[in-house]
């Protein structure tokens, strides 16, 4: 079972010490958010904003006076000395990114997924390792109080045994025109799974099924399916053509049924105190035609939780990582396990739904000196 994380290793409970030097690179979606939170942060010192669109990061660095503006990574990594790079863009372009700036002896915090294939994500790991730096992942989720108490409760047993998920995410959006609705959607779920549950996300295989009726070239609408331990299944429906925006998550247990609604402030998790059993007692065949179904209903009552800023969170999990020389909560091994799963949907997307053997990751050692040998670099 994984131990619970500690939500109060944050700079506030600890020593101040200098602060660290750290660069965002990207000024789209995500960039402006990692800007305002470390610009905010009593811990990072954000030096310089670097975007090829030039344009979009001066009008991302304006609130920020103090913050340089460049337009290339080459330009950023010679100019400036910083501990750390914030990576904010789109996932085609994390291999490329990351790499240069490991290699450049800096520390990454890189937007999920960690990267467009498994094995550009072992080479990203590999240079991270050889290098001593700190690669994390940005699974904002992961720190937000909500996901922090659905992991206590399934960790701690509250719900008993896991008989399925079903997790919902789905908007009306189509602007990664490069990404199928399942890389696209499905990480941020997959991210909070391996996060929750007590053995991590870890299925043999998977099936996926997806639809493009628009005519993209792409999916727009998925389903991604798999086996849990016990016998119990987990369905993932991600939407890029719903006008109506949908993040839910529903835990069914043996005891109790958790239902997280990220989208409704007010009660995010709901937690049912009800359960169904079957009597499994040897009987005679006629007998067993008249077995009956147990229920038993319960209250419902909802977790009181703080309110705070998730990237926050993020931010003060990767200055205390770099500065402890750990490996973050939402590290490499389960980023890799991700894109594990997101590569063997699509290749059950190419069979037509047929189910994909999913690669094990815990074999990332040799994967790794593999990588390395295939493309004759000496890490």
């Amino acid at each position: 079972m994984k131990s619970f994380i500690d939500p109060f290793h944050t700079p506030a409970h600890r020593q101040p010490a200098r602060k660290l030097t750290i660069a965002v690179v990207g000024a789209g979606y995500w960039g402006p958010n990692l800007a305002r939170n470390l610009q905010a942060s009593p811990v990072w010192d954000l030096v310089a904003i670097c975007d090829v669109n030039a344009e979009r990061a001066r009008a991302l660095g304006t609130p920020f006076t103090d913050v340089a503006i460049v337009e290339s990574l080459d330009e950023l990594l010679d100019t400036f000395e910083v501990d750390a790079v914030a990576i904010a863009t789109p996932a085609r372009a994390h291999y490329g990114t990351v790499m240069t700036a490991l290699r450049a002896g800096k520390h990454v915090l890189v937007e999920e997924p960690m990267a467009d294939s498994l094995e550009h994500g072992l080479e990203m790991v590999a240079q991270a390792q050889a290098n001593g730096l700190v690669l994390m992942v940005d699974h904002t989720h992961c720190y937000s109080p909500a996901v922090l108490k659905m992991q206590e409760l399934v960790q701690a047993g509250s719900l008993g045994d896991i008989l399925f998920l079903d997790s919902t995410r789905i908007n009306l959006s189509l602007e990664q025109p490069e990404v199928d609705v399942f890389w696209d959607l499905a990480p941020h779920d997959l991210a909070i799974l391996d996060f929750v549950l007590p053995q991590g996300l870890n299925p043999i295989e998977v099936s996926a099924f997806g639809g493009d009726p628009l005519g993209t070239g792409r999916n727009c609408v998925g389903h991604l399916n798999f086996r849990l331990r016990n016998d119990g299944a987990a369905h993932l429906h991600v939407n890029l053509l719903s006008p109506t925006k949908i993040r839910q998550m529903i835990i069914g247990g043996s005891l109790r049924t958790l239902v997280w609604d990220d989208l409704n402030p007010k009660q995010r998790l709901s937690v049912f105190d009800r359960s169904v059993s079957l009597d499994r007692s040897p009987k005679s065949a006629s007998e067993k035609r008249t077995s009956a179904t147990a229920f038993r209903m319960g209250d419902i009552w909802s977790p009181a939780l703080p309110e705070r800023e998730p990237l926050g969170q993020v931010i003060e999990e990767l200055e205390f990582c770099i500065r402890n020389k750990r490996e973050s909560r939402t590290g490499w091994d389960s980023a890799l396990r991700i894109l594990a799963v997101l590569e063997a949907a699509t290749r059950s997307l190419s069979r037509d739904g047929q189910t994909s053997l999913v690669a094990n990751t815990e074999l990332a050692d040799s994967a790794l000196a593999g990588a390395e040998i295939r493309h004759g670099r000496a890490l």
